[in-house]
């Protein structure tokens, strides 16, 4: 008992102080890891073990990738051809990039996805003389609401399907159709809360448009390696677990490979990594952690259980929204990981539980979008913002993030009442 108030001790104190900001979030995070093993809440060996090491070697690789491919030309070459089809209206780019995030995401890793559009916004951003917050605010809310579509999109749907038997088409035709809807109404929500900063100046405008997006290409050579590196990339992120091979393992081998093809310096590319980021998860993750080794998080998914009293709609519901707001501070993977089991046993005792594993699915992934600190690409893409002269504050992002993620599990409750309540074939 003594451990699991400590545990939530430093959980609740590293949160208030990322969400205050007086401290950086990266030495929070660090401070409650020390502050675990100080305790004894948890030994060095089993904090490391806490540490999802595929995460960070997504990270780790694709900040590599991502640094070499730069020096090509490639994303000022996008960005301008991007800018000229929208005519240089920063509202329609928006739309552009969150419709394709979304569809990326679907089957990439929701960080490769913001690391390979996000410095394309900057650069746009910079061309139209415009502030690139809201763009990169919409890429985050997007690759979170795409990752929810598809069995591979997001971890929690992957052991989600492997736990309950479910395949791709499935997801397509549940969170699918919730989160196409739902995205739909983040744009419109979207073009609601920045109207009035979504404007750029004429003559930015004329000048872009004015712009020969060739002449942007700065090594042809690198330019056609990193176009058939992209491809080959996507490729094998969609077809990794075919193979058996991690995330990481194809992000890792595709910095490798370009680090030895690109003829970079080496030093600016490893410089160019987001450090602080890295640091950040390797600390949260641990302080996650110790939530998990003390029982915290069971308990917390045993009582959301017990609090339906065993009625399906009423635990759909619960799961949903605790799913939601509980996934937006914390991780999703053990909570969802949690959950599986008790819901296998709701369905050994003879309850539909085929409702359940949408309702935690489309909890736990779009709950991401509710804070700063609810998915790896809100972290990343934020991270790389203030990098470049944007800060994203923790509550200039929840002010605008909590009311989607309120709007996305809205529209997936109702899409869940009218398909397992009333029965209609949507």
């Amino acid at each position: 008992m003594e451990q699991e108030i400590i545990a939530i001790v430093i959980f609740v104190v590293v949160i208030g102080a990322i969400m205050t900001e007086k401290v950086h979030r990266a030495a929070a995070a660090l401070a409650g890891t020390v502050a675990l093993l100080l305790t004894g809440v948890l030994t060095f060996d089993e904090a490391v073990s806490y540490i999802d090491f595929n995460t960070l070697g997504v990270l780790v690789g694709m900040m590599m990738f991502v640094a070499v491919v730069k020096h090509s030309g490639l994303f000022e070459y996008v960005s301008i051809k991007s800018a000229k089809m929208a005519h240089g209206d920063p509202w329609k780019i928006m739309v552009m990039f969150m419709i394709i995030t979304a569809f990326c995401s679907a089957f990439l890793d929701n960080v490769t996805t913001v690391l390979l559009m996000g410095p394309m916004t900057l650069t746009i951003g910079k061309m139209l003389k415009i502030n690139p917050v809201p763009i990169l605010l919409g890429q985050i809310f997007a690759s979170n609401i795409g990752g929810t579509m598809t069995l591979i999109g997001d971890p929690p749907n992957i052991m989600i399907g492997s736990a309950a038997g479910l395949d791709f088409l499935d997801f397509v035709e549940n969170t699918g159709v919730a989160c196409i809807i739902g995205l739909i109404a983040v744009i419109f929500f979207m073009k609601f809360a920045y109207k009035k900063k979504l404007l750029a100046d004429q003559d930015a405008i004329k000048d872009v448009m004015e712009l020969d997006e060739s002449k942007a290409i700065t090594d042809r050579r690198l330019l056609h390696e990193s176009v058939v590196m992209i491809a080959l990339v996507i490729v094998a992120f969609i077809l990794h677990g075919h193979f058996g091979i991690q995330t990481a393992t194809v992000a890792l081998t595709a910095a490798a490979i370009m680090m030895v093809i690109g003829g970079q310096d080496i030093d600016e590319v490893v410089g160019d990594v987001e450090w602080p980021t890295l640091v950040f998860f390797t600390g949260l993750f641990i302080v996650v952690g110790g939530m998990v080794k003390t029982g915290v998080i069971k308990q917390l998914a045993t009582l959301i259980m017990q609090a339906s009293g065993g009625h399906l709609v009423a635990t759909m519901m619960i799961l949903l929204w605790a799913s939601a707001f509980l996934s937006a501070i914390l991780d999703n993977i053990p909570f969802v990981a949690t959950l599986i089991p008790l819901i296998l046993a709701m369905g050994q005792q003879g309850m539909d539980i085929t409702p359940l594993w949408w309702a935690i699915s489309l909890g736990a992934c779009l709950g991401g979008n509710g804070t700063q600190i609810g998915a790896s690409a809100n972290v990343v893409l934020s991270g790389i913002s203030g990098r470049h002269g944007y800060p994203i504050s923790f509550n200039d992002y929840t002010k605008v993030g909590m009311p989607v993620m309120l709007i996305t599990v809205f529209i997936a409750m109702i899409f869940l009442l009218l398909k397992y309540q009333v029965g209609l074939p949507i």
